[in-house]
């Protein structure tokens, strides 16, 4: 074996090792971190200061979000709270249980919404919580309204000649399903459990901005407003953003302008770092993908 050669192994067990070493102290100091960092909630501030809670993406059921709000509740050092909307909805439960947790707050202390690019649907219905609510021009919001999808490959599984037989303890057991269509009996059901849904939702929306339930029905036939058209048809209290938002905290609520602002955590960093490198794998992009699709087997509000 050359010379040459000698060297070029060695250059590479060599880079192997740094590699190695490298990794290992990434990961040490990553350990660190988290085990300096809570594990959940907000980050530990020692004087008085606003919340502000980021809400974005699909809206889903998170306990642990809802447990966080309910001790920032009891927190006496937060004053206020901002929740800051981009979402285009999400599930039905995850959107009241947000609701409910962010009503919990406003019951003890100021809360407004800002409202950015989207605040549809079960994201509106998290910003009704609120006792104000603030968006843009060209915010869409609104979408008051529920939808179930159901799936159903009965004529791909024909032209196949793939047959599906399945046993049931009641007509309406198996509705919908994905290799069926659904019966006058099923469509009738699930109509019925999205028109109590929406009902749910109305009741929301009626309450959290003082509208007529009657008022509120004529609004929710499920079209998207705009910022503007919001204001408008008193579903918006104002056009502004934050910094419109503290104004009102400060003017309406003492609370002063001066106070900083937290924002709110639920993840730990290891969660935030497994989170970003899931991502980057080719499964984390495939869920990515897939996750923007609605093949749904509950209630949303999107």
């Amino acid at each position: 074996m050359s010379l040459e050669t000698d060297l070029l192994l060695d250059r590479r067990r060599l880079m192997r090792r740094l590699l190695f070493w490298r990794l290992l102290a990434v990961i040490a100091v990553l350990a660190a971190v988290v085990v300096a960092l809570p594990e959940v909630g907000v980050k530990p501030v020692e004087s008085a200061h606003v919340a502000r809670l980021t809400v974005s993406g699909l809206i889903t059921e998170d306990p642990k979000l809802v447990r966080t709000l309910d001790a920032l509740a009891e927190d006496p050092k937060v004053e206020a709270l901002e929740v800051m909307i981009d979402s285009p909805g999400g599930t039905v439960a995850g959107g009241e249980a947000l609701h409910d947790a962010i009503a919990r707050v406003a019951a003890h202390k100021p809360v407004a919404a800002i409202m950015g690019g989207t605040a549809a649907s079960a994201a509106y219905m998290v910003a009704v919580a609120a006792q104000r609510i603030f968006c843009l021009p060209g915010t869409l919001t609104g979408s008051i309204g529920v939808m179930l999808e159901a799936p159903e490959i009965s004529g791909l599984m024909a032209k196949l000649g793939i047959a599906d037989e399945v046993l049931v303890s009641g007509p309406l057991k198996d509705q919908p399903s994905l290799t069926r269509p659904l019966s006058e009996e099923g469509r009738a059901m699930l109509q019925g459990l999205v028109k109590e849904l929406s009902e749910q939702f109305i009741g929301l929306v009626a309450a959290g901005r003082h509208l007529p339930l009657e008022r509120v029905r004529s609004l929710a036939d499920g079209r998207p407003y705009t910022g503007q058209q919001a204001v408008t048809l008193g579903l918006v209290d104002a056009l502004g953003g934050e910094h419109e938002a503290r104004v009102w905290l400060a003017e309406a609520k003492g609370v002063p302008m001066s106070l900083p602002v937290q924002d709110v955590e639920t993840e730990s960093l290891l969660e935030r770092v497994a989170e970003v490198s899931g991502r980057l794998t080719f499964r984390g992009i495939l869920k990515a993908l897939l996750g923007q699709s609605v093949a749904l087997d509950r209630a949303w509000a999107l």
